[in-house]
């Protein structure tokens, strides 16, 4: 394997955003757990952003309280969709040292760049105000998190080749998706010499369940490896990985990621082998490839809980389970709108990093399921 920046970095990094909860808020004791099984296991990758709601808090009482400054590192983010002014999003990176306490960012990033959004990074002048926060020591690595394509992530990396690494969404389903364009990004950012971070190696969640088939082909070959690890197995081998980011929400799962990680081993040619198999079965999916990031929620107007829509339709979708899927809605209703209620504005469109086309998808769920 080649050199590049990151390369001995342990291949598993703990994303932040979906922590496990004890009623409405974050449940710092367990994440401490977590946190301790993570380090313990010799990982030190964290990654946390300004939007996460309670993540920075949550890990500076779980890890930053309790741990050497030096012994991890620590990963967050600016968001210039939500910022209403430049002065705004500037003062999300300061919120952010006082939230996290950390001191400084090992790790600092650009949050989820796409067509849609990259002209306001430049009007706010993001770039320039994050390479003068590394040159006063307060950032040590500095790069961007991507959900766009692979022309407008060219223009980026040609525009600012001093960019240390690009956090792509890379997961054997979307290899080949012609929306999430997957591996054309992945080819791009190597094109630039550029060390990838990956997130959604799971899809977030959705690889973990990935379907009978899929599991039947995977138990026959590896009867005590679970799903999930097929996927973050796959998102590891990849050539120029810094880190695998898995955004785990309890015990369980960092126990189950921590035993075919801690000591990994890339896909073997029959595996990826079997991960094509896998592929061309989902090619044949008809679920809505949402991964619940619920950015897509923030600005509708009719408060519809979207992913859980979604969740509840991919159960007809996928499975064929109607009256669980009718279930599942009655209860993502509950607090907010329908999906009949959509009025079709797109501002969830604008800002979902899968490319959905979730207006129509509510469509749907409302014939389906309504």
């Amino acid at each position: 394997m080649t050199d590049y920046f990151g390369k001995n970095t342990p291949k598993l990094g703990f994303g932040l955003m979906r922590l496990p909860k004890k009623g409405l808020s974050i449940d710092v004791e367990q994440v401490k757990q977590m946190v301790d099984m993570f380090m313990q296991a010799g990982f030190t990758y964290f990654d946390t952003a300004y939007l996460y709601l309670g993540s920075e808090g949550a890990i500076k009482k779980a890890l930053i309280e309790r741990y050497e400054r030096e012994a991890f590192t620590l990963a967050d983010k600016i968001n210039a969709v939500i910022a209403p002014t430049e002065k705004f999003a500037k003062k999300e990176f300061f919120t952010s040292l006082e939230r996290t306490g950390a001191g400084y960012f090992d790790y600092y990033l650009l949050h989820t760049i796409m067509e849609s959004n990259a002209a306001k990074y430049e009007k706010f002048h993001l770039w320039d105000f994050v390479k003068e926060q590394k040159q006063k020591g307060l950032i040590k690595h500095y790069g961007f998190s991507f959900h766009g394509g692979p022309q407008l992530l060219d223009k980026l990396l040609t525009e600012h080749p001093d960019t240390e690494f690009v956090q792509l969404q890379l997961n054997y389903a979307d290899w080949e998706n012609k929306k999430i364009t997957s591996r054309e990004n992945y080819e791009v950012a190597r094109r630039h010499g550029k060390s990838i971070i990956i997130m959604e190696p799971v899809k977030g969640g959705a690889l973990a369940k990935p379907g009978k088939e899929i599991e039947k082909l995977f138990k026959a070959y590896a009867p005590d490896m679970s799903p999930a690890s097929w996927a973050i197995r796959f998102a590891a081998s990849l050539e120029g990985v810094l880190t695998v980011l898995s955004g785990m929400s309890n015990i369980a799962q960092m126990q189950d990621n921590l035993s075919y990680m801690q000591n990994f081993t890339p896909l073997g040619e029959e595996e990826q082998h079997i991960i094509r198999q896998a592929q061309h079965i989902l090619g044949k999916s008809a679920t809505v490839p949402c991964t619940a990031c619920r950015y897509c929620t923030e600005g509708c107007p009719k408060k519809i809980a979207i992913p859980e829509v979604f969740a509840a339709l991919n159960l007809q979708l996928g499975n064929g389970q109607l009256e669980q899927a009718k279930r599942a809605y009655a209860a993502a209703v509950q607090a907010g709108g329908k999906a009949s209620d959509c009025i079709g504005c797109r501002r969830c469109e604008n800002s979902c990093p899968q490319h959905i086309a979730i207006t129509d998808c509510l469509k749907k769920a409302a014939q389906t399921l309504e």
